[in-house]
């Protein structure tokens, strides 16, 4: 993947039934959101899971929800700090919450700004701590499909009506 060569951040890689996305993260920005996430990576926390949110032209999102619909949290609870400085562009990887500026736990999602552009809205209400820097097709692909436009508790809904499975993350640099 020639996208590593480029970066001096680390990188997670996702595998999933779609195709591969690879991510930097900004640890210099927002090293607790990334400790957290690279520590569930390596954990294989996130192995298994469906993106269990999907808005066209807005955002996927992960972390929580098995196929067979069962949920798990993560073993370190909220990160210690809101580390909210980042631009939530297209491709940009961040942090779900509770609520705006809210400390995440587990959940992320991926920004699909292709139709819609940047969602300087969300700055300073969740916590962007990468981007996308190969697979952004893939973004996309998983961001069109199908979805139970009434599932909650996620207004608007935003369920896949298949599942979009993330085989596995891993860590391709640290």
């Amino acid at each position: 993947m020639s996208a590593l060569a480029g970066t001096n951040y680390p990188v997670a890689v996702l595998e999933t039934s779609k195709g591969v996305i690879a991510v930097e993260l900004y640890d210099d920005q927002a090293p607790l959101t990334c400790q957290n996430f690279i520590k569930l990576v390596n954990d294989g926390f996130y192995d298994g899971m469906i993106f269990h949110r999907i808005l066209d032209g807005f955002m996927i999102q992960a972390g929580n929800t098995m196929p067979d619909g069962s949920t798990k949290t993560s073993p370190y609870g909220q990160i210690g700090a809101f580390e909210g400085r980042l631009t939530h562009v297209d491709g940009a990887i961040s942090m779900a919450s509770t609520g705006a500026g809210v400390p995440g736990e587990a959940q992320f999602f991926i920004m699909d700004g292709a139709r819609v552009g940047p969602q300087y809205g969300m700055d300073g209400s969740y916590a962007a701590f990468g981007k996308t820097i190969y697979g952004i097709e893939v973004v996309r692909d998983i961001a069109d499909e199908p979805n139970d436009e009434r599932y909650e508790p996620s207004p608007g809904g935003g369920k896949p009506l298949k599942d979009i499975i993330i085989e596995k993350i891993y860590m391709a640099k640290e």
